[in-house]
């Protein structure tokens, strides 16, 4: 691996394809093997990258592709071959808003989660901190992506809705701590 700082910035080759989403977008795409990219941040696990003049988003599980230390999201499967809510709510912790170093589940963002075991579907209801956030398609896709990654998930369906409309009071304390508003 090459790596070059540059104002905290961080080039490295692509060691292998590298599935991405483009930002704010969400589009997926795949970084092709011998890429440059340049890692402009790294937040929650997951890396934001300038590659070919655009900003793509790199989720931590697929790091190694990159050289960087994968983020590994491991759960026992249950023996009845249904799905552990509580791996769900797991799985969400680990996804950051990309712009407050703090999970979803802490900010507030997850109303709420249901699982329809006959279909194997989890049913998820957010918001985002600011209805225009550009970012809203990306942490979406970031929902789905990891909370696919649950043993026994075969369909992950997320509705995001803006009411109630979210307010600092739903962070937890923790959350509120860690960013300063808590008083």
């Amino acid at each position: 691996m090459s790596l070059v700082a540059s104002q905290n910035r961080k080039m490295v080759v692509a060691l292998r394809d590298c599935p991405a989403r483009l930002v704010p977008a969400g589009t997926k795409i795949i970084i092709p093997k011998d890429t440059f990219v340049t890692i402009t941040q790294d937040l929650g696990g997951n890396y934001t990258v300038a590659v070919n003049g655009n900003m793509a988003r790199v989720d931590g599980t697929d790091a190694g592709a990159l050289g960087l230390k994968a983020e590994e999201l491991e759960f026992e499967a249950s023996q009845d071959k249904t799905i552990n809510e509580e791996q769900v709510w797991q799985a969400l912790k680990t996804i950051y808003d990309p712009e407050i170093p703090v999970n979803l589940v802490d900010l507030g963002l997850i109303y709420s989660v249901k699982i329809e075991q006959s279909s194997k579907t989890v049913y998820i209801e957010m918001t985002l901190t600011a209805p225009g956030c550009g970012m809203g398609p990306v942490l979406v896709s970031d929902v789905k992506y990891r909370t696919s990654k649950v043993p026994n998930v075969e369909q992950v369906e997320v509705d995001l809705v803006f009411t109630p409309t979210w307010n600092r009071d739903m962070m937890s304390d923790e959350a509120k701590l860690e960013t300063g508003l808590f008083f």
